[in-house]
């Protein structure tokens, strides 16, 4: 168990960090917020440009910290205003925060589609840089593809054409017997010439052709890659269409609750806390140290409690566990993690309010949170697959790439643990 940072123990065996401290940072805190609606009002509906997108980033930032040092050290405040405004900002926060966090899933699945598509060039490109590669013409920019309106289908949107092309369109992705005996009289020819593994891929890449149905005839893992690909157009389509709606939906939602008398109600609430703050009689001389070393304890706890042994070992598949089950709730396992990413940036708000918020940054503390960042992220992702997998009546081939897809985010959770791991345990070795 890691022991307490320098930050804390050099606070201590300084002058004390009292009250007034806690109140100076919430009113720059509530200053923030109150730039940033005057900012967000200012650039239009939210999200419309990049500075209305700026300014709701910067409501999210300022309502989290107000939050979280309302929580860390509410024994210091009016209980009853505090208890009122502290779930207020969080529903704040997380409302402005879906619309964001569905365009970086979407971007974030398609880029992967690409990456294990196999596919050479950036997408939207050809092998040769010349026409797009089967499957990823739609993926030249996730943000411009979660963002722009649809464009009617045509040849430059062969992720479109696929999705409007109806019977026609499956019947040619869809091959019939003679389309499966050339495959296997092409993967006889591959076995008469190549007599050696790296000899048959050769063979199937050289002979696999770049239109849109994928009738590569090398064998063994070859194969696999083709139907990745053809699943992988028809895949990234089903998330592109559910995931736009799931931003479209949040981006309404946020403009009603920034239009909505609650919403008011909290802006009001801040802008009383910018001048004023409800402090009580005793919280002026009260020194922060002890709340502030009661917050990283309970995030010592929580991180004692993951397995880091496990963690600590590469490809140790652990995230991967009950990865077939049907079972639509969040992964079990991933909530502790969830919950130390919480504890963790309650500590570095308690941190910051200690040195004001101009204390130098801890790397260590960085680069774990970003550690747990990625996990968070990582995991919804997968999340998003199985969701999109298990939609009626789509083609193997789409349902084979989502799990492909979903398998690759779990990897993702578990590179995240051992790069938390290693992240904690370094700094661990350094306070000890």
């Amino acid at each position: 168990m890691a022991q307490r940072h320098h930050d804390l123990t050099d606070s201590a065996a300084g002058a004390p960090v009292t009250g007034d401290a806690l109140a100076g940072y919430l009113r720059a805190r509530a200053t923030e917020f109150l730039r940033a609606l005057r900012l967000q009002r200012e650039g239009g509906s939210h999200g419309g440009t990049g500075e209305a997108a700026d300014a709701a980033r910067a409501l999210r930032r300022s309502a989290r910290r107000i939050s979280g040092s309302l929580h860390t050290f509410r024994a210091l405040l009016d209980a009853d205003w505090s208890e009122e405004i502290r779930p207020e900002l969080a529903w704040l926060s997380g409302t402005l925060a879906l619309e964001h966090a569905y365009e970086a899933r979407l971007e974030r699945l398609l880029l992967a589609l690409h990456r294990l598509s196999g596919a050479t060039a950036l997408p939207g490109q050809g092998a040769g840089g010349g026409a797009p590669l089967p499957g990823t013409a739609h993926l030249a920019d996730p943000a411009d593809a979660s963002t722009a309106p649809r464009a009617a289908p045509g040849p430059a949107h062969p992720a479109a054409a696929a999705r409007t092309a109806g019977p026609s369109a499956a019947s040619r992705t869809t091959a019939g017997p003679s389309a499966a005996s050339h495959t296997a009289a092409g993967a006889s020819a591959a076995s008469r010439t190549a007599h050696t593994p790296a000899g048959s891929r050769a063979a199937g890449a050289a002979t696999a052709s770049p239109g849109p149905v994928a009738t590569a005839p090398g064998p063994g893992p070859g194969v696999d890659r083709g139907n990745l690909t053809v699943g992988a157009a028809k895949a990234g389509a089903l998330l592109d269409r559910q995931l736009t709606l799931a931003r479209t939906r949040a981006h309404s939602t946020a403009l009603q609750a920034l239009g909505s008398s609650r919403f008011h109600a909290v802006a009001d609430k801040v802008a009383v806390l910018a001048s004023e703050v409800p402090l009580t009689p005793d919280a002026p001389g009260t020194d922060l140290v002890p709340l502030a070393t009661a917050a990283e304890e309970r995030l010592t706890d929580a991180v004692a409690a993951l397995p880091l042994v496990t963690a600590g070992h590469p490809y140790n598949a652990e995230a991967l566990v009950h990865g077939l089950s049907p079972d639509t709730a969040p992964h079990p396992q991933d909530a502790p993690w969830h919950q130390v990413r919480l504890l963790l940036r309650l500590h570095r708000y308690a941190l910051e309010v200690l040195h004001g918020g101009d204390g130098p940054p801890d790397v260590r503390l960085i680069a774990a949170g970003e550690a747990l960042d990625r996990h968070r992220d990582a995991s919804e992702a997968a999340a998003a697959a199985a969701q999109a997998a298990r939609t009626p009546r789509i083609a193997p081939a789409t349902a084979y790439a989502l799990g492909v897809l979903h398998a690759d985010q779990r990897h993702e959770v578990e590179a995240a643990r051992y790069a938390f791991q290693r992240a904690w345990q370094r700094h661990a070795v350094h306070t000890a």
